[in-house]
């Protein structure tokens, strides 16, 4: 038995626990792609086909039977990706840790954007659900608030739930969105957007010039959210950062925004640093989509085998760690 399908048989085996209602055609179809994506490495699907297990020498062959199974209708991206991020959410939760989410888009190829929330995890993202459109320009609300709402429905009641976004993010229309699901937020905001205190309007960017870096109970824009802002001007940064969020402003909490960037990291896995992901030449959204399926499922059994590996085979210098030091990490 080749590499691929041994790992493709692990693979198969945890789809079946985990999604039990799945197709066994589906079930075994998907493992046996993910498990050529952790081999190959590459979203090329030319490069896929050249290394797929199957039956069949022909490389053409098995380049149509990837296309079949990404343009199948029936596996659901939604569905299959939600045990995997119940059980990493049940993880964070377990630790007492408040649960951080990122949302961001990236470009996916010449015609294709992706919006997508991650998870932090283990100290890095994990992909946890995501939109596929055919644009060369921003995703707006209506598909963000979709994306959230979907994410929401994953999560167990009760939980912390802090949302982390850039510029393009920090929307009214986002915060009330964070507000009615009773998350916490950190949103960047702009320097031109009208802020309201007092009967009276400013900017942000004036607020920052004039060295009113913590705002409590402001309206945000002139839909007059309400919100918090907290600015920071690091040393080395040409603009400061203006954030917005749900509790009392503070240089400690606004700080907490720099947790984002670990989206831009898992977007690095997907793309130049990783799968190539912009090397495809997909050209429907949907098929795109199940094609990030492969992918995130591919980057779920690597960070998990890494993150075993490293508590049961820790280097001499892990070991060395300090019960206190582990105990006190916010990664613990």
């Amino acid at each position: 038995m080749s590499g691929i399908k041994h790992l493709s048989q692990g693979i198969i085996e945890d789809l079946g626990r985990r999604l039990p209602g799945q197709r066994k055609t589906q079930r075994e179809k998907l493992g046996l792609l993910v498990a050529t994506m952790l081999d190959v490495r590459s979203a090329n699907l030319m490069d896929l086909a050249a290394s797929l297990p199957r039956a069949t020498g022909r490389v053409d062959m098995r380049y149509q039977w990837i296309e079949r199974l990404l343009a199948n209708a029936r596996v659901d991206v939604d569905w299959v990706m939600a045990p995997y991020v119940g059980a990493a959410v049940a993880e964070i939760a377990a630790t007492g840790q408040t649960l951080v989410l990122m949302i961001d888009q990236t470009q996916a190829s010449a015609r294709h954007q992706v919006l997508m929330v991650s998870l932090r995890a283990g100290g890095r993202a994990l992909p946890v659900a995501w939109r596929v459109r055919e644009t060369k320009g921003a995703i707006g609300f209506v598909a963000q608030r979709e994306l959230l709402i979907r994410v929401a429905a994953l999560l167990p009641e009760g939980l912390g739930v802090v949302l982390m976004g850039d510029r393009f993010y920090g929307s009214p229309e986002l915060i009330a969105l964070c507000r009615s699901l009773g998350w916490d937020y950190r949103l960047r905001l702009k320097s031109n957007l009208v802020v309201i205190e007092g009967g009276g309007w400013t900017t942000t960017g004036d607020c920052a010039a004039r060295g009113d870096h913590l705002l409590t109970a402001v309206g945000l824009t002139e839909k007059a959210i309400p919100t918090n802002i907290a600015i920071i001007q690091e040393p080395g940064h040409d603009e400061p950062w203006i954030i917005a969020l749900s509790q009392a402003p503070s240089t400690y909490k606004a700080l907490d925004y720099g947790l984002r960037w670990g989206i831009e990291a898992m977007f690095s896995d997907f793309k130049t640093r990783g799968f190539g992901l912009e090397d495809t030449q997909i050209r429907y959204p949907e098929r795109l989509a199940r094609l990030i399926l492969v992918m995130a499922l591919a980057l779920y059994w690597a960070v998990s085998t890494g993150m075993w590996d490293c508590a049961h085979n820790a280097a001499p210098a892990e070991k060395k760690t300090s019960p206190r030091g582990r105990k006190s990490s916010p990664e613990a």
